[in-house]
């Protein structure tokens, strides 16, 4: 299944970094052939060392979360974090923290809702269009940060991210800052740069990285689709989400029902105990995928897990 052509979009979010002039992130939008009675529309984030390619990844086979809810009427939006994919990569890039590309896809996202309402994208208007804010791995843990700071979505569905972190990868420094989330925050940016000279680096590719996205049971045609959704990391912001703790004030913050879906072969520790950082969440639920690693669209379960998101947006919001 291949989703529709997306309509492209370059959407302006002002100055956010001091002189560093005028930002733009880049977005895809995926209209559906037949629109839903009540339209909602699916603002996607990708994961650390991804593009917002992951969320329509072509192949022979069915990869594309895109093409899988647009076939059920919902409106997907993808889009590139600033430093990423066609997204404007500043030179100080290490000043990409969580909050400001938090601010960032807020304002673009906004901005996409406009359009949208207005008719603008799809010739006709519509003036009540809640969204449902989606993240895979550092994308989860942005859009989490976004709805606390920011709200505007209804629900959220969250893959492959708990506030555990990734203590194995961390400094003796960087892990004294586990459970600290202030002093996480206040350091940040000097950590990332102890770390590397360039705050847009390679991710060294290792036999445990390969396990742990693909694994033996992944797809290899779906391996293959996901070379062209790579890019470079944001250190900074990768590094936050490494960090335990760092943003568990914000998950504790978010009032909105929460989707949450782990590979049993996930990074983020013991997925029954990730429901217990949404505690403002009316509704928690919970979905492990079997045989699945961290890019869960790779895996069998990429249809069990498509289908239970179709389902669990059809349930969530009024009217649908």
């Amino acid at each position: 299944m291949s989703a529709l052509s997306p309509l492209s979009r370059r959407i302006e979010v002002g100055e956010l970094l001091p002189g560093g002039g005028a930002l733009t992130i880049a977005a895809d939008i995926f209209l559906p052939a037949r629109m839903r009675a009540s339209p909602v529309v699916l603002f996607c984030l990708p994961g650390g060392a991804m593009n917002r390619g992951y969320f329509d990844l072509q192949g022979e086979g069915d990869f594309s979360f895109a093409a899988h809810l647009t076939s059920r009427g919902f409106i997907v939006a993808s889009l590139d974090h600033l430093g990423v994919g066609d997204s404007t990569r500043p030179r100080e890039g290490f000043e990409l923290t969580p909050d400001v590309l938090a601010h960032a896809n807020a304002i673009a996202m906004d901005a996409i809702r406009t359009e949208l309402c207005a008719g603008d994208l799809t010739g006709a208007p519509l003036p009540h269009l809640p969204s449902i804010g989606v993240g895979h791995s550092m994308g989860a843990m942005l859009t989490a940060m976004q709805q606390a700071h920011h709200g505007g979505h209804a629900a959220l569905a969250l893959f492959g991210f708990s506030t555990r972190g990734l203590v194995a990868a961390l400094s003796p420094e960087e892990l004294s800052f586990a459970l600290n989330p202030a002093a996480a925050r206040a350091n940040l940016v000097r950590l990332a740069r102890l770390r590397s000279a360039d705050p847009y680096p390679e991710v060294p590719r290792s036999a445990q990285g390969r396990e742990l996205f693909a694994g033996e049971t992944a797809d290899r045609r779906g391996v293959e689709a996901l070379q062209r959704a790579r890019a470079r990391l944001l250190l900074t912001a990768g590094l936050f989400s490494m960090i335990p703790g760092s943003c568990a004030p914000e998950c504790a913050r978010v009032d909105v029902p929460v989707f949450l879906a782990f590979g049993d072969r996930d990074m983020a520790g013991p997925p029954e105990e990730v429901p217990a950082n949404y505690p403002a969440s009316p509704a928690v639920t919970l979905l492990v995928l079997t045989a699945t690693g961290h890019a869960h669209f790779l895996f069998p379960g990429r249809a069990q897990l498509f289908e239970r998101v179709t389902q669990w947006c059809e349930a969530v919001l009024p009217g649908n």
